[in-house]
């Protein structure tokens, strides 16, 4: 019992095992084998690691927006003169990322709280019967306006008249009004802080410049009817009714070079607001909304409401950073290594069970073991390796030192019979 214990730890410590291979001599599993292999290496070196940088880290970052519009409107309706600054025609007035500029607009001045009939076309009535109950966006007196044959509301007196937009826009000049944008990011991960003011944009340099793609790509400030345009859009069209531009602020860096290179990309996509769609977006083109402005006048109060139509700006920011880092190559890597199994598998499915000399593969693959071998060896009383080269021993051929089991090393070579 003592000696079966020494016999079994001195095998775990002092034993190697290796996985037994056998070396198959066939071109057409041998070209398969290279073909699967050199795939495989093509997508290891390729995709994993050229095309998505998997020997890198990456990280997203946190960043901030502010923006500041300038430009004078001009306009003049029924002669009565007006201009129009960055309080009146941007929309909210704090810098966000997200705001509004005004191109359009229907005014309707003086209304103060009471009675009066609605439009025509809206609520038409012959009797006072008809201005009872329903549900309608104005207040209903009861009362049928027998001028207007409509019914009367209580409401902002006199109500407001949008059928008809101001065509060409009110607000045209709003084509030249500019916008700056100031970007800052952060990437967390590397400790790396950015702003869209990269090296060689400064004070003189902001004066003076206005963003081109091609000759002044870094330039932060941006012509509204250059930004339209390379939206897709038509300034004029889009000013009618209005409509939605978002403007991409793209920040894709490799932190293994230095971090100077590290400069943001300006992209421009129309939203929504093209008259020639042709999907269901076309059943509400453009973009608007109204506000008042409230007063008083003789102690009433009074309001002046617009309906504006204007451009919709979102400003987004979209970041991805690399760098190198060991464990995801040493991940790739493995990953890659462990694909080549592909190859083992796909050639012992072919030599196992589609080639003519299946059988003889198998052989040369797998050893098998039967049970009498173990009840002989015991009636004999020797160990099992002991019973094997005894057995070995009785099948050589005499003269020749060879065996003659077929499934012995010494006969496991394919041989080729001539074709007579």
């Amino acid at each position: 019992m003592k000696n079966q214990i020494t016999n079994a730890l001195s095998d775990f410590f002092f034993e190697y095992e290796t996985p037994r291979q056998v070396l198959v001599r066939n071109r057409r599993v041998g070209v398969v084998c290279r073909l699967i292999q050199l795939g495989v290496l093509a997508y290891i070196i390729g995709w994993v690691f050229i095309y998505e940088k998997g020997y890198q880290s990456t990280d997203t970052a946190v960043s901030s927006v502010f923006t500041k519009m300038k430009g004078v409107g001009y306009t003049s309706v029924n002669g009565s003169e007006r201009v129009w600054d960055v309080a009146d025609y941007v929309f909210p007035s704090q810098g966000d990322s997200s705001f509004v500029v005004m191109t359009n607009y229907i005014i309707t001045e003086g209304q103060k709280m009471g009675k009066c009939p609605e439009l025509h076309g809206k609520h038409n009535c012959s009797s006072n019967a008809d201005c009872e109950g329903g549900s309608f966006k104005r207040q209903m007196t009861g009362v049928c306006v027998k001028d207007t044959k409509t019914c009367e509301v209580l409401a902002w007196c006199p109500v407001e008249d949008d059928h008809n937009i101001p065509d060409p826009p009110m607000l045209m000049s709003a084509e030249n009004y500019t916008l700056f944008i100031k970007n800052s990011v952060t990437f967390p991960l590397f400790g790396v802080s950015r702003s869209n003011l990269v090296e060689g944009i400064d004070a003189k340099y902001i004066s003076k410049c206005l963003h081109d793609p091609d000759k002044a790509p870094l330039c932060p400030i941006f012509r509204l009817g250059d930004i339209v345009k390379l939206s897709g859009f038509n300034f004029e069209t889009i000013a009618r009714v209005g409509g939605a531009i978002g403007i991409v602020v793209d920040w894709t860096c490799n932190f293994d070079v230095d971090v100077k290179h590290c400069k943001p990309k300006y992209f421009f996509h129309g939203l929504y607001g093209n008259p020639a769609e042709t999907d269901k977006a076309r059943a509400s083109v453009g973009y608007n909304f109204r506000y008042a402005k409230h007063y008083l006048e003789d102690n009433v109060q009074k309001r002046t409401l617009l309906k504006v139509f204007g451009i919709r700006f979102d400003i987004i920011v979209q970041s991805l950073a690399r760098k190198f880092d060991i464990i995801p190559t040493l991940t790739a890597i493995g990953s890659g290594v462990g694909i080549f199994g592909v190859a083992t598998v796909v050639c012992d499915l072919v030599l196992l069970y589609l080639l003519p000399k299946r059988e003889f593969y198998k052989n040369m693959k797998f050893k098998y073991t039967d049970t009498h071998v173990q009840h002989d060896s015991e009636s004999l009383g020797l160990e099992t390796g002991d019973y094997y080269t005894l057995e070995a021993n009785a099948r050589q051929v005499p003269g020749t030192g060879q065996s003659n089991d077929p499934d012995s090393e010494a006969c496991s070579t394919e041989t080729e019979i001539p074709k007579k």
